[in-house]
């Protein structure tokens, strides 16, 4: 079943099972007689603002991520702990009206009521959904294009264990060895080597690829993940290789077929979420509250030298999407004429204005547009230029992992190191920037967002 097909029938069952429990309820607590009213509230008008917030909550807590082979016991398990705190909320935030209309002293039977009718109603539509998902998989309808890489007699056992179960939903299409001699067996049709894996998985269209490797192998993983890691494909390893990879994986095991996840998920749908509505919300209060001194540094801008106020600039953001970077303009005009460079500590390009800008960090204001755009977000990574980004990639193993993210006006490198003149000065920041990417949290977003108010405050900027 496509992506974009599963979502639209599970908010549409949603919304028909979330309508119908409202109703439900409505009828109990106001029809049914049980419970003596003294008002007849409406229907209809509630049920608007209740699917909104069931819809908004189980997108954040991760209820419509892609689906498949999933456990349906902890589908049910994460609907069951969302409906419940969802369901606490509503009547203790919202329905606090209740009290003083003759119902008070039935709160908690309304609660328990509301929550059984809605768990039951949504977990049964859940149900039927993934029920015949499962039918569709086993059928071979909706299978994601998958590829086995490693050793050829590892891919082969992997081979005939995957096909016992096709509702994984793994349609398997060939096999990648680890040299272009290598071939397979069992029938698997041998599309070339991990040299080429990238190409493979672009040409073939490629979602899941399931690693195969041997004990004695594990120099090639991180070639593989390399390959792979600049692609929308999902990374599964046999579970041999968990001690490598201890801290960038999880263990996906369904109908007793263990796999290995590589970085799954790197932040969790709830915090994605509210990541991106705190993105939007400072932006905007940046822009709209600080244009008296935005326009003002403008005009130093442009009365310190020739040239326009905002300079743009290509760079490369989340999965390799090419976007025009905003800033305050801080060199001289043209002062790239001679081809893309790194800007060094007492750069001569650099104006007098520029120079204090950049040392409040004001030069990078501008690009609270680009978060507003979803380009860029407040913290992350720093997207750097596409010629630089094709270079690095080459010369810094995993380098590519910094676009899984959005990168960001400000992050951890930028708050733990000021500088790139050197390769050695990148490869320092790459370190920072994975262990921020494999550690990203809320709590460490405002870590780094503090701490680079801080640098502002004290002017410890380029």
């Amino acid at each position: 079943m496509p992506r974009k097909t599963e979502i639209v029938l599970l908010v549409l069952t949603d919304f028909v099972m979330i309508a119908l429990a409202w109703t439900m309820y409505y009828g109990v607590r106001v029809r049914s007689g049980i419970i003596a009213v003294s008002y007849d509230p409406d229907l209809w008008a509630p049920l608007v603002f209740i699917y909104i917030f069931w819809l908004l909550t189980f997108f954040m807590v991760g209820l419509y991520r892609p689906w498949y082979a999933a456990s349906r016991f902890d589908e049910l398990a994460l609907l069951f702990k969302t409906i419940t705190f969802g369901c606490l909320f509503l009547f203790f935030a919202v329905f606090v009206d209740d009290q003083g209309k003759n119902i008070g002293t039935n709160s908690r039977f309304l609660i328990v009521a509301y929550w059984g009718i809605l768990l039951v109603l949504v977990g049964a539509g859940r149900l039927l959904i993934r029920s015949v998902q499962r039918r569709m998989l086993i059928a071979g309808i909706g299978a994601s294009k998958t590829i086995i890489v490693g050793n050829p007699d590892k891919a082969a056992e992997l081979y005939r264990d995957v096909r016992k179960y096709p509702a994984l939903g793994y349609n398997i299409v060939g096999y990648a060895g680890l040299t272009e001699q290598t071939r397979s067996s069992e029938g698997l049709t041998t599309l070339g080597s991990i040299q080429n894996l990238r190409n493979i998985i672009i040409g073939r269209d490629i979602k899941q690829v399931l690693i195969a490797l041997d004990s004695s192998e594990h120099e090639h993983l991180l070639d593989i993940i390399g390959e792979c890691d600049s692609r929308k494909v999902g990374l599964k390893i046999i579970p041999d290789l968990y001690d490598i990879i201890s801290g960038q994986a999880r263990t996906n095991q369904i109908y007793g077929f263990p796999l290995i996840e590589i970085s799954p998920q790197l932040m969790s749908p709830w915090e994605e979420s509210l990541k991106r509505i705190l993105d939007v919300g400072v932006a905007s209060v940046v822009l709209v509250l600080g244009m008296p001194l935005w326009v003002f540094i403008g005009i130093l801008v442009k009365a310190g030298s020739a040239g326009p106020v905002i300079y743009r600039q290509e760079r490369v953001g989340k999965d390799g999407t090419v976007f025009s970077i905003l800033k305050f303009r801080t060199m001289m005009k043209d002062a790239e004429k001679a081809g893309p460079q790194w800007a060094g500590k007492q750069d001569p390009r650099v104006t007098r204005t520029g120079k204090v800008l950049r040392k409040l960090h004001l030069d990078e204001i501008p690009q609270a547009w680009n978060v507003l755009k979803g380009d860029m977000s407040l913290v992350g990574p720093r997207p750097e230029r596409p010629v630089f980004v094709a270079q690095l990639s080459k010369e810094i193993p995993m380098y590519s992992r910094r676009l899984k993210v959005r990168p960001g006006i400000t992050g951890w490198a930028q708050v733990k190191h000021t500088y790139d003149e050197t390769i050695e000065d990148v490869r320092k920041k790459i370190q920072y920037d994975l262990f921020y990417i494999e550690n990203m949290s809320l709590r460490m977003d405002f870590k780094i967002m503090l701490s680079t108010l801080y640098h502002m405050l004290l002017g410890r900027g380029r």
